[in-house]
């Protein structure tokens, strides 16, 4: 019997005029990482502030842990971690007294909290820097300790909202190891994301978000299925054998090709994969049409993301808007 740590529903809240969430439903369960997925602004921080008892909703009901978030506050608040979008952490101390200091806070004794920050710096590779300020901290190590400070208390439930964001590949890296390492010790992890690849990394389920509710819920994998699921791709050499090659692909497939004529290729979604890929490359062959490359090729997150919300991630528009300005300079 599943069971579920982080429960939402109907979730409504307002700025104004401006709904920030609109019948919001989540429900995440115990010990896995669940993704939220959407672009900035499609009310993935609204909902982690109010399940972390930071805001207060207009509508609807949730629970953390078990406790009603309205109604047991400090229940909840007991029992769950956050790291924000940015490091929280005091650039004028040292990363050990950042984290004594948020031992000291969480009510832990002097020596406990000395104890713990010592573990927490050593699971996290910063034991050489402890004793560092801060602020002389690279981005990822900046991130490690700010994930530290919110595992002081061994968390059931933690919040990351959109903790890799302006972090490079090799620090992002990390930080998905370590909360990898943290779910197979048993916490349960809700990440807000608007990375594709780290939802696809890390999540056993998302909900992709936008305008403040939620327009898709499922793995990864359902989620690609979505957009038609597996395609076959055929590239032939001669541009003039592209008709020929879809007339034989379409009763195989049973669905009809997408041509591609400026990169001679055409695409096709099919079920049995495997099967229709190797009768699809006999058929060509007896067809005579010459074929420079074929092959399966799955949806991926990005292309889902595009097709449930009608416009691609705010990190990836803006990805292509510095190609194009690398392309003008």
């Amino acid at each position: 019997m599943t069971t579920f740590e982080v429960v939402a529903e109907g979730l409504g809240k307002r700025y104004g005029p401006a709904r920030a969430l609109d019948m919001f439903d989540l429900a995440v369960p115990t010990g896995a990482v669940y993704g939220l997925l959407g672009p900035n602004g499609a009310g993935k921080t609204t909902a982690v502030r109010i399940l972390a008892t930071l805001l207060r909703f207009d509508t609807g009901r949730a629970t953390v842990a078990g406790f009603d978030v309205l109604r047991q506050p400090s229940e909840v608040r007991a029992r769950i971690g956050l790291t924000g979008q940015y490091a929280a952490v005091d650039e004028t101390l040292s990363g050990r007294q950042n984290l004594e200091l948020f031992g000291r806070l969480f009510r832990l004794g002097r020596r406990e909290a000395r104890q713990r920050a010592g573990d927490l710096l050593e699971r996290f590779g910063l034991d050489e820097a402890a004793s560092r300020s801060a602020g002389e901290y690279s981005g990822g190590m900046r991130r490690r300790l700010d994930l530290a400070a919110s595992l002081i208390r061994t968390p059931r439930v933690l919040f990351l909202d959109e903790p890799t964001t302006g972090l490079d590949p090799r620090s992002r890296n990390q930080v998905w190891d370590l909360v990898r390492a943290l779910v197979a010790e048993g916490t349960t992890v809700l990440l807000t994301t608007q990375y594709l690849e780290e939802a696809d990394q890390l999540a056993n389920r998302i909900s992709v978000i936008d305008a403040g509710r939620v327009v898709a819920e499922g793995s990864p994998d359902e989620l690609k299925s979505m957009t038609g699921g597996d395609r076959i791709e055929v590239v032939v050499r001669d541009p003039a054998d592209l008709a020929e090659a879809a007339r034989i692909v379409a009763p195989i497939s049973g669905a009809e090709p997408v041509i591609e004529p400026e990169v001679r290729r055409l695409s096709v979604p099919v079920v049995d994969r495997v099967a229709v890929l190797v009768d699809v490359v006999r058929a060509l062959d007896d067809a005579a049409i010459a074929v420079e490359d074929v092959g399966l090729r799955r949806a991926t997150l990005d292309e889902a993301f595009l097709h449930l919300t009608g416009h691609r991630p705010d990190h990836a528009r803006e990805q292509a808007g510095a190609g194009r300005q690398a392309a003008v300079a």
